[in-house]
């Protein structure tokens, strides 16, 4: 049984609005409505089908992140044949992060034709990308593979994707380091406080020390930050000595 079969209705209309948003959007003219109706659905519409079945994004969403993780490997698969396992893995991490996806979500303009019973500033960060990630799927079980590949490739991989910036680019200087010290053996640890000064929001200061003195120091509004940011001053400070590792990534 293909997987079309789960949400197609054949509710495909050419007059409908939703027809020209998708393909103006896709560049193919879709089949099935329902699926992209579903696309654009925010969950706090609280709209359901004939069954009882949500109609919103979320299913779709998560559909869309497996098809797409596909598609990306097949792509590094192909264009990167000396690469080993490990680095293609870490390569497709590179493309598929969120705030990726969100950039090309927002570049397609897919949070204008949503429909939501909340304003656009409750969607949360990663609205975008978690639609990019819905329509993937809707095309996916609308039009088959090849074709939701080809729309992956028209409209993500091609304007957007450098694999050889890719290569060098550090996703969490933090692992990074931590990788370079176990490697070395070195004593380290990440010291965080609460450190809010004259202003009204919390501020978190964050230091790195080796062997017990301090090396590098940082300030940030949240605690995650504070400590990549301090990690970051730190990859430069020690960048030649983490050379070697940063290249087998």
């Amino acid at each position: 049984m293909r997987l079309q079969r789960f949400l197609r209705s054949n509710t495909s209309n050419k007059q409908e609005p939703l027809f020209a948003i998708v393909k103006n959007i896709t560049g193919v003219s879709p089949n099935d409505l329902s699926l992209y109706k579903r696309v654009f659905t925010h969950t706090s519409m609280e709209e359901t089908d004939a069954s009882g079945k949500k109609i919103n994004y979320e299913r779709l969403e998560f559909l869309g992140d497996a098809v797409l993780n596909t598609i990306i490997a097949a792509y590094l698969f192909d264009s990167l044949p000396q690469n080993s396992e490990g680095s293609l893995t870490l390569m497709r991490s590179k493309i598929v992060r969120r705030d990726f996806l969100n950039t090309v979500g927002e570049h397609l303009g897919l949070i204008d034709h949503l429909a939501s019973n909340v304003p656009q500033k409750n969607y949360g960060s990663n609205v975008h990308g978690n639609l990019f990630e819905a329509l993937v799927g809707a095309l996916y079980l609308d039009l088959g593979f090849e074709r939701c590949s080809q729309f992956v490739f028209n409209h993500m991989i091609t304007p957007f994707v450098d694999l050889d910036k890719l290569q060098h680019k550090v996703l969490s200087y933090k692992s990074l380091l931590v990788d370079w010290f176990q490697k070395k053996r070195l004593r380290y640890s990440f010291e965080v406080a609460l450190d809010n000064g004259t202003e009204n929001i919390n501020h978190y200061s964050a230091k790195l020390l080796i062997d017990g003195k301090v090396v590098a120091k940082a300030r940030a509004k949240n605690k995650k930050r504070a400590v990549e940011k301090v990690s970051k001053r730190a990859y430069f400070k020690f960048q030649d000595n983490i050379h070697s590792i940063q290249s087998k990534h």
